[in-house]
């Protein structure tokens, strides 16, 4: 059953040559010397998909706003936070955040997801 203050996190590291296949594959402009924006989202859609709420959850807002430049090769930390439940409306809020090893906040931001098995 979920519960307000659960947390997930995952760790993940983008090396340079992961980096340039995204850049590449997507088209998208940027400097290859930092991890894109949508690759840190991304983790936050695998927290909310896999993990909190998990399976079944379906996205129904996300808003992110990016701090600082995500570094390469560095294991960046992303976590999703359980703020609000509204059994009522089946909707889970949660703020997400995305930090660097040395404690540096890349990115904040929250996510509203339906979810059918939110409890009471």
């Amino acid at each position: 059953m979920l519960k307000t203050g659960q947390t997930a996190e995952v760790t993940r590291r983008f090396g340079a040559q992961e980096v340039a296949e995204f850049l590449t594959l997507t088209g998208a402009p940027g400097p290859a010397d930092q991890v894109p924006e949508p690759l840190i989202g991304a983790l936050f859609s695998y927290l909310l998909g896999v993990r909190l709420p998990g399976y079944g959850t379906n996205y129904l807002k996300q808003e992110m706003h990016f701090l600082a430049p995500a570094p390469l090769d560095q294991p960046l930390t992303a976590q999703v936070v359980l703020t609000r439940l509204r059994p009522e409306k089946h909707l889970a809020d949660l703020e997400t955040l995305c930090t660097a090893p040395d404690g540096t906040l890349i990115c904040q931001g929250r996510a509203l997801v339906l979810v059918r098995d939110v409890g009471a």
